[in-house]
């Protein structure tokens, strides 16, 4: 307990799923927390996402701890909203040690069929808003005598062509070479970049009907998750269908502690296997 007792902690995404995960993680540890989310839906995703209500159970469930929390609404797509949130937000806290840049989303379908404004706000979210995440909290960890450490959510999608995820696949590749790029840039000012290659994660992305489809186009089974999970377990050498939100927040929170201090740049999978498969 209170390994980051004194230090900030940002996490995008931060509403439900893995990005409550690793924020309560955070804080249980010692850290206080910036947490922000969309809030809202976005028209082509086919799942809803994140609300203002989920948002502040983070944040009550932060407080739990003891810890403080700012948590706000914010859209990763919006460059100046999220800088103008992260300044006041570490301007209250005194300080950014951490960041998580989570926040994704995901449509679905051949690449014949994927619109424009599919393609256009799936690369927004997960390429460009992972950028002005970066873009926003550098100056910040570049105050820190000792660094910082920033951790990227990809996906095996980052190393292996899903079939039906062009644009999600090509974000999420985007983001590893953003990750390089950054680790190379920053490593002189001791502030380590990383990202994470979760397998898929039982969340609102996969459990919803447009994803479900995915496994059982004829719609042999009831629809539900659950009944797909064989699917699901054949991507992965081991023998699992899913991961759950804790066991991502297990490499973030390697990552960004001493035991990882001399990495930096690396892609590390939380996979079961699946990309070796």
């Amino acid at each position: 307990m209170g390994k980051h007792r004194g230090k900030v902690a940002l996490v995008t995404g931060a509403a439900r799923g893995q990005g409550r995960s690793h924020a309560l993680a955070l804080a249980a540890e010692g850290a206080d927390i910036i947490a922000v989310d969309i809030c809202s839906d976005i028209a082509v995703v086919p799942y809803p996402l994140s609300t203002e209500s989920e948002l502040d159970e983070t944040a009550q469930q932060i407080r739990k701890f003891g810890r403080r929390v700012v948590a706000r609404k914010v859209d990763v797509r919006d460059m100046s909203a999220q800088q103008n949130v992260i300044d006041a937000a570490v301007a209250e806290l005194g300080r950014l040690d951490i960041v998580v840049a989570n926040a994704g989303i995901q449509t679905m379908g051949p690449i014949e069929d994927i619109s424009e404004d599919a393609w256009n706000q799936v690369i927004a979210v997960n390429l460009s808003g992972v950028f002005f995440t970066a873009r926003a909290v550098v100056p910040h960890l570049k105050r820190n005598e000792d660094g910082g450490a920033i951790v990227i959510t990809s996906s095996i999608g980052g190393e292996v062509g899903l079939a039906n995820l062009a644009h999600y696949v090509a974000s999420k590749h985007g983001v590893i070479g953003l990750m390089k790029s950054m680790a190379n840039e920053l490593g002189p000012f001791n502030i380590r970049v990383n990202a994470v290659l979760p397998t898929s994660v039982r969340t609102p992305m996969i459990d919803n009907p447009a994803t479900i489809a995915l496994f059982d186009p004829a719609g042999a089974t009831d629809g539900t998750l659950d009944a797909v999970a064989g699917a699901y377990a054949e991507m992965q050498s081991l023998p699992f269908p899913w991961l759950e939100p804790e066991d991502v927040t297990g490499m973030v929170m390697f990552l960004v502690s001493d035991a990882a201090a001399r990495i930096t740049g690396s892609s590390m999978r939380v996979d079961g296997g699946a990309i070796t498969k």
